[in-house]
């Protein structure tokens, strides 16, 4: 069975740092563009961040340029999303999930974690 985890959400204060992680199990990574998604309360789903399967190489929704990062260990068949500077707007439940079609870019997902809240409250 294909399943991701996410882990790493909680309650931060405006300005913090968190670091969540996505860890696969049924399936290896490698093979898969992965993506981390959000939804914020009465909010639509949307994606905020991809590392494709095959260079590393990584996009970023325009809200979190520059305070997000995205980065995959093959070896730990787990990916993470390293969030600094988090703001109040930020507070929502991310969630990661895979998309194994070469090129697209998680524009084809087929596999999702349940999801890690994250909170950013002072």
């Amino acid at each position: 069975q294909l399943q991701l985890v996410e882990s790493g959400g909680g309650l931060v204060q405006p300005g913090g740092s968190l670091r969540l992680s996505c860890a696969a199990s049924g399936f290896t990574l490698d093979y898969y563009n992965i993506g981390w998604f959000r939804q914020a309360p009465g909010k639509e789903r949307e994606g905020i961040s991809c590392i494709s399967s095959s260079h590393g190489s990584a996009g970023y929704a325009d809200s979190v340029k520059g305070r997000f990062t995205i980065s995959r260990d093959n070896a730990k068949n787990t990916v993470y999303l390293q969030m600094n500077s988090l703001k109040f707007e930020d507070t929502a439940v991310y969630y990661c999930a895979a998309d194994p079609t070469y090129g697209s870019m998680c524009r084809n997902i087929e596999v999702w974690g349940q999801g890690t809240l994250v909170t950013v409250s002072s």
